[in-house]
């Protein structure tokens, strides 16, 4: 039987520069720190984590096309792409993996425009507002789907 553990970590737009973000609200994590945490936490479940961030939508999509290939689930955190990028919801229908939308903030208690995702519907799962930690509720919700 095939080993199922490889989670694609997906960082959207803006993600890259946490540390330098407003830290009430992104804490004062920097994006070293936070893929750090991660992959931590995957280890801790037996879980492979694979990196990829990008302030490009297209590279985004091209990376979720061949996600199929590189991983048996995802982990994404699409930034502001989250509310508008519809692209990328096509892209991760495509990959067809169990994925977990999440968001360090609670992107349901902001503007009004941060609580629309148009990814929502093709996850297993969202986990906001818990900051880091939101990473290690995916990760675990992303190993009982690989287990099924």
């Amino acid at each position: 039987m095939t080993t199922r553990n490889r989670v694609l970590i997906v960082h959207g737009v803006n993600l890259g520069m946490l540390g330098r973000r407003p830290a009430e609200i992104y804490g004062g994590i920097t994006f070293d720190q936070l893929e750090q945490r991660i992959a931590v936490f995957a280890h801790e479940l037996n879980l492979e984590p694979r990196f990829f961030q990008t302030n490009h939508e297209g590279a985004l999509v091209e990376h979720l096309h061949r996600a199929d290939d590189r991983a048996d689930a995802i982990v994404i955190n699409p930034g502001a792409w989250t509310h508008y990028a519809w692209s990328i919801r096509d892209a991760l229908e495509i990959a067809a993996l169990p994925t977990v939308e999440v968001h360090l903030s609670d992107v349901d208690a902001r503007e009004e425009f941060r609580r629309i995702s148009v990814i929502r519907d093709l996850c297993v799962e969202t986990v906001k507002g818990e900051g880091v930690e939101g990473y290690r509720t995916a990760l675990t919700r992303i190993k009982k789907e690989l287990e099924l």
